[in-house]
């Protein structure tokens, strides 16, 4: 991969992880949640998606799966309810009184995983980078070596800013007023993100 090709994948991937969405939002609840340090198992999580959508995508696995219209509708409805039932059910919980949770780690781990896998954006942003960036007359080996640290790098210091940013709110919102119309914005950011997947995942009629 040239040095022209790597800025620019660069430059792509510091807006694709960057941009708010339900990996963002989950880091922030997290580190509201855990405390910064235990919410960096979230962050762990979403690097382990990171690295197998990586792989998965220089096997030409997600380009086979965005190929079928009918497989990519499937994961865009199956991440939209996901994403609008956590959205709901952080709602619901908005009123809990929040405070440092003790949840286990492998819980921590698994959710930020189920989030960070299953949401359609994923699959969208890995065949974009591999479809516009890399470089069919080059090893696809030689290009790895530079596509793989400079993805997990930028994703690793995105969601780490996003948990830090999520731990500050939670000590100074802990007994905060506001902190039920905080927590119900993020949840609300889950379901209207999720409505959004779904609704550009559904067949769109023809104008007559």
């Amino acid at each position: 991969m040239s040095f022209a090709a790597w800025t620019l994948f660069a430059g792509f991937w510091v807006i694709f992880v960057t941009s708010p969405g339900p990996n963002a939002v989950n880091c922030i609840q997290n580190g509201m949640n855990f405390g910064f340090g235990r919410a960096l198992i979230g962050v762990a999580a979403i690097l382990t998606q990171a690295t197998a959508f990586l792989l998965l995508s220089a096997a030409g696995v997600t380009a086979l799966l965005t190929a079928s219209p009918t497989a990519f509708l499937i994961a865009k409805l199956i991440g939209a309810g996901f994403l609008i039932w956590l959205g709901i059910r952080g709602w619901m919980r908005a009123a809990t009184p929040l405070k440092t949770s003790h949840k286990p780690a492998r819980h921590i781990y698994l959710h930020a995983l189920s989030v960070a896998t299953i949401n359609p954006k994923s699959v969208a942003g890995y065949l974009a980078a591999f479809s516009q960036f890399v470089q069919p007359d080059v090893a696809m080996a030689q290009q790895m070596v530079m596509i793989m640290p400079t993805a997990l790098t930028i994703t690793a210091l995105s969601y780490t800013g996003y948990t830090a940013l999520g731990a500050a709110l939670g000590r100074a919102a802990l007994s905060a007023i506001g902190n039920l119309v905080l927590r119900r914005v993020l949840a609300g950011s889950f379901v209207l993100y999720g409505l959004a997947l779904g609704a550009t995942a559904l067949p769109q009629g023809n104008p007559t």
